[in-house]
C-alpha cells in the first residue's frame, strides 16, 4: 500500500506538535517512512444503512506500528505509543495511567470471555439503550422539569452532582489519557460519540451512582418522616438499585469501560454525593448572602476551572462536556442568587397548576394536557436561545479576539484552531444539531467494533438495520466475500484521509469555547428562571400541591 508524504506529514505532525497548539514536548519515535495508517472500506450495500446515509465501516489495522496486538496505531483515544503519554503527562498522571492501562489490557480479555459466554441480543439492545439513562444528554432534558413542576430543590441538587460529576470525571480522563477496552477482543456497542472520549474513570458510572444516592437521601426522608408508605420506599429500593446496576454493568457488558474504570467511577459518585450532601447548601448560603461578591465569584471560578481543564494528548471532547454543564450550573447558581435577592424565590411562585385538584378524570386529564404544553413550551424556548445564541457568538465572537490579539496572546487550547487562523466558523458549525453529547440528539445511532471473522458471541449475533459496525483487523477474507478486493480498499484510504468520512473529522475553534460558556449558562437562566416566571404570569403555574 502506497500513502502520500503530505498525508504522512500530517499525521506525524499531529503527533509530535501536537498540530502546533503549544505542546511540542510529545515524542513518538516515529518517522515518516514506519508510519502505515488503517485501510478503511466503505460498503454501500451493508444491510446496516440507515435511511440511505450510513454506511458500514470496517477498520482493518496494517502492521508495522507499536500500539496494537498486531504493532498497528490504533484509532481510539489512548492507543498511542506509550512514550508518547510518558512524556506528554504529568508524572503521577503518567504513573496511573500505566497501571491502569495494565488493567485494561487484562480485563479486555475478561470482557471478551464473558461477552462470549452471555450475549444475546435482547441484551445488547437493554445495555445499549438503557446507557441513555446515565449520559449528560438525558439528565440535561430532565433536568428543567424539576423547575418548571415547582421542585428547584431537587432540581439544585441533581444539577449540582450531575455537573461536578461530569467536570471531574472530565479532568481525570483528560488527565489520565487512559484508553477503553481493546475491540478486539471485546465487542463495543455504544450510542452517539462516547467511544471517542477516553475510559477512566467512567461517566456513566459516576452520574448514576450519585443520581441514585442523591434520589435515595429524599426517599429515606420522606419513610421516615412518615410521607412515604413502606410499601412505596421498597419499591423506590429496587428502582434504584436496578438502575444503577444496569447503567454500571450495561457499561462493562457494552465493553464501553473496564471494571477499574467503573470502580473509580463508583467511588467518585458516592465522593460527590457526599460532597454535595454536607457542602451544597453552605456554597450557596454563601453566594447568595455575599451580596454582589457571590456572583462574581461564580463567574471567576467557572473561568478558572475552563482554563485549568488538562490538555488531552489526543482530540478528546470531555473538555467540552465538562465546560457546558459547570456553564449550567453557574447559571443556575446566578439564578438563586437573583431569584432569592430580588423578590423570584418560591414565596413569588403562589399558582397552581391547571387540574392540580386531581379529583376527577377532567381534572387529570386537564393536568396532563398541561404538563405537556409546558414541556414543549420550555424545551422550545431552550432550543430557539440556543440556535441564536450559538449563532450569535459564532458570528462576533472571532473578530474580537482577533482584535484582542493585536493587544496580548490570547490563551488557546490544543486542537481549537485561533481565531487568527481562520475568517469565520463555517455555517453548519453553528447550526449543527449535535454539536456535544450534551445537547439534545436529532437520532442515536449504535456502533459495534469486533473483528470481522470472531469466532465469539459477536459473530453470531443478528445485527439489527439500525446498527452500524466498526470492526478492527478484519480478515481479507470476509473482505473478498462482501465483494471489496484490496485495491478498493485502498483507493478509498488514499482518496479520503484515511477512509475517515467528513462528520467523523471533528474541528474546534477557539470561539466554541466561550460560546459553549455563554450559551449554556443562558440555558440555565431560562429553564431555573424566565421560563417558570412565564408559567407564573401566564396562569399555568409551578406548583402541584
Amino acid at each position: 500500500m502506497t500513502q502520500t508524504m503530505d498525508d504522512r506529514t500530517l499525521y506525524l505532525n499531529a503527533l509530535n506538535n501536537s498540530q502546533g497548539m503549544g505542546r511540542d514536548d510529545i515524542k513518538t519515535g516515529l518517522t515518516a517512512d514506519s508510519y502505515r495508517p488503517p485501510k478503511v472500506i466503505i460498503l454501500d450495500d451493508s444491510p446496516a444503512i440507515m435511511n440511505g446515509e450510513d454506511k458500514t465501516r470496517f477498520t482493518r489495522s496494517s502492521p508495522g506500528t507499536p500500539s496494537s496486538d498486531d504493532g498497528m496505531i490504533s484509532l481510539d483515544v489512548g492507543r498511542l505509543p506509550g512514550e508518547v503519554y510518558d512524556n506528554s503527562l504529568m508524572r503521577w498522571a503518567a504513573a496511573l495511567r500505566r497501571r491502569v492501562v495494565k488493567r485494561v489490557e487484562w480485563e479486555s480479555e475478561v470482557i471478551a470471555a464473558m461477552q462470549e459466554r452471555i450475549r444475546t441480543p435482547w441484551l445488547d439492545t437493554y445495555f445499549v439503550y438503557t446507557s441513555s439513562l446515565g449520559t449528560h444528554t438525558f439528565f440535561m432534558t430532565a433536568l428543567p422539569c424539576a423547575y418548571f413542576f415547582g421542585y428547584p430543590e431537587i432540581g439544585g441538587g441533581l444539577l449540582f452532582v450531575l455537573s461536578t460529576g461530569v467536570y471531574v470525571s472530565s479532568v481525570l480522563k483528560d488527565a489520565v489519557c487512559s484508553p477503553r477496552p481493546y475491540a478486539p477482543p471485546v465487542t463495543r456497542l455504544t450510542m452517539g460519540s462516547h467511544h471517542l472520549e477516553y475510559g477512566f474513570p467512567s461517566t456513566h458510572t459516576t452520574n448514576s451512582v450519585s443520581i441514585a444516592l442523591f434520589i435515595f437521601t429524599h426517599v429515606y426522608r420522606a419513610y421516615m418522616n412518615a410521607s412515604m408508605s413502606q410499601t412505596a420506599y421498597i419499591a423506590w429500593m429496587v428502582g434504584l438499585i436496578f438502575y444503577t446496576f444496569s447503567i454500571v454493568y450495561g457499561r462493562i457488558y457494552t465493553a464501553m469501560h473496564s471494571f477499574t474504570d467503573c470502580a473509580m467511577g463508583i467511588m467518585l459518585g458516592t465522593s460527590l454525593w457526599l460532597f454535595q450532601l454536607f457542602c451544597q447548601k453552605a456554597i450557596e448560603d454563601w453566594i447568595v448572602g455575599s451580596a454582589w461578591l457571590g456572583p462574581i465569584t461564580v463567574c471567576i471560578f467557572t473561568a478558572l476551572i475552563v482554563n485549568q481543564h488538562p490538555q488531552p494528548v489526543d482530540d478528546c471532547p470531555c473538555f467540552e462536556d465538562a465546560i457546558a454543564f459547570m456553564s449550567v450550573n453557574a447559571g443556575a447558581m446566578l439564578c438563586l442568587w437573583h431569584r432569592t435577592r430580588y423578590g423570584f424565590d418560591e414565596s413569588y411562585f403562589v399558582k397552581f397548576q391547571p387540574g392540580s385538584a386531581y379529583e376527577t378524570w377532567t381534572d387529570v386529564g386537564t393536568w396532563w394536557l398541561f404538563a405537556a404544553i409546558k414541556v414543549v413550551v420550555g424545551v422550545l424556548l431552550i432550543f430557539m436561545w440556543r440556535l441564536i445564541a450559538k449563532s450569535l457568538m459564532h458570528l462576533i465572537l472571532p473578530p474580537i479576539y482577533r482584535l484582542l490579539a493585536q493587544a496580548f496572546t490570547l490563551p488557546n487550547r490544543r486542537f481549537y484552531t485561533p481565531a487568527t487562523d481562520y475568517d469565520m466558523v463555517p455555517p453548519e458549525k453553528s447550526l449543527r444539531p449535535i454539536p456535544s453529547v450534551i445537547d439534545l440528539p436529532a437520532h442515536m445511532e449504535m456502533e459495534m467494533e469486533m473483528k470481522v471473522d470472531a469466532t465469539g458471541a459477536g459473530a453470531r449475533l443478528h445485527v439489527p438495520r439500525d446498527i452500524k459496525l466498526r470492526n478492527t483487523n478484519g480478515s481479507a477474507r470476509r473482505e473478498k466475500s462482501l465483494g471489496r478486493s484490496y485495491s478498493e480498499e485502498e483507493k478509498c484510504v488514499n482518496g479520503n484521509d484515511a477512509g475517515m468520512r467528513d462528520d467523523e473529522k471533528i474541528k474546534h475553534y477557539d470561539a466554541d469555547v466561550l460560546t459553549k460558556v455563554i450559551v449554556y449558562s443562558g440555558i440555565a437562566i431560562l429553564a431555573t428562571e424566565v421560563v417558570p416566571i412565564l408559567f407564573e404570569i401566564l396562569g399555568w403555574g409551578t406548583r402541584s400541591h
